[in-house]
C-alpha cells in the first residue's frame, strides 16, 4: 500500500511500499524552487536513501515542466544576499543528495528542465523523458553561472559550451541520441515508464544494487561536487560586482 507525505515547500513523497519512492516537485507555476524548496528536496532524497526498505527513487514533477531552477523572484524580493546564499547552498545540497543517494535515482522529465533542473538530472543515474522535454542552462541570461558540471554529463563538450553561451536548450531526442536519456516516451506514459524501470531495478538484490551505485560513483571521471562548487564562486563574483543585478532586473520584462 502506498503512502504519501504532505508537500513541504513544493516537494512531496510517495512510497509505494514495494521499495520504490517517488519524490515529486510541485511548486506552481514553473517548479522554480526557493532556498527552502531546494533544502526540502535534499532532505527528501536523504531520508529516502537512508531507509533500508528503499530500493529506487523516482524524481519527477507535476505541472508545466520538470524544474525551472531557482525562484528568481523570491531572490529579487530579498533585501540582502541571504536568499542568494541560501539557494546556492540549497542547490548544492540537492544535487549532492541525488548523487550520494545510496540507491539509483531515476529522473522522469517533462516539459522544461532548466538551471537547477540540469543539476538534478545530470547527477541522476537514469533519465527518462517525454517527447516535449527540453534541457537548458539559461544562467547567463539570469546573471548567474552553474550546473555546467552536470550539463557536461549529458551532452558533448562543445555542445555544452554552446548551450551555456547561447542559453539555448537541447531536446530529449538529442540527449537520447547521445545516450544520456534512456528513453523518450509520450507525456502520458512518462510516469509509468519510470516506475516500470524502477520496478525492474527494485526486483534485484538491494545489497548488490547499493554496492553498484557506490562503485559507479567511485570510478567517476571527475568530482561533480567540487567542480560545481567552483562554478558557484563565479556566481558570487557576478553578484558582488553588481552585474548579476543588472541582468536579473530585466527578467520577466
Amino acid at each position: 500500500m502506498s503512502t504519501a507525505v504532505p508537500a513541504t515547500h513544493g516537494v512531496s513523497v510517495v512510497d509505494d511500499g514495494g521499495g520504490v519512492v517517488e519524490i515529486v516537485m510541485d511548486a506552481p507555476p514553473v517548479n522554480a524552487l526557493s532556498a527552502a524548496g531546494w533544502f526540502a528536496l535534499a532532505d527528501a532524497l536523504r531520508t529516502a536513501g537512508a531507509d533500508p526498505a528503499t530500493r529506487v527513487v523516482v524524481l519527477r514533477a507535476e505541472g508545466r515542466g520538470f524544474n525551472a531552477g531557482v525562484d528568481i523572484k523570491v531572490m529579487q524580493a530579498c533585501p540582502d544576499n541571504s536568499e542568494l546564499i541560501g539557494v546556492n547552498r540549497g542547490c548544492y545540497a540537492a544535487f549532492e543528495a541525488v548523487y550520494d543517494c545510496p540507491v539509483p535515482v531515476i529522473s522522469a522529465v517533462h516539459g522544461f528542465c532548466l538551471g537547477g533542473g540540469i543539476g538534478l538530472v545530470g547527477n541522476s543515474d537514469i533519465i527518462v523523458a517525454s517527447t516535449d522535454a527540453t534541457f537548458g542552462l539559461p544562467e547567463v541570461d539570469r546573471g548567474a553561472l552553474g550546473a555546467a558540471t552536470h550539463l557536461s554529463r549529458l551532452v558533448p563538450q562543445h555542445l555544452a559550451r554552446a548551450m551555456v553561451y547561447t542559453a539555448k536548450p537541447a531536446t530529449a531526442q538529442q540527449l537520447h541520441a547521445f545516450g544520456s536519456v534512456h528513453s523518450v516516451v509520450a507525456r502520458e506514459e512518462l510516469r509509468d515508464t519510470a516506475l516500470e524501470l524502477a520496478g525492474d531495478i527494485a526486483a534485484k538484490s538491494p545489497t548488490i544494487i547499493r554496492a553498484a551505485k557506490e562503485s559507479l560513483n567511485g570510478i567517476d571521471l571527475w568530482d561533480v561536487k567540487r567542480s560545481y562548487r567552483y562554478e558557484q564562486s563565479f556566481t558570487f563574483e557576478l553578484n558582488l560586482s553588481g552585474v548579476a543585478d543588472e541582468v536579473r532586473n530585466t527578467f520577466g520584462r
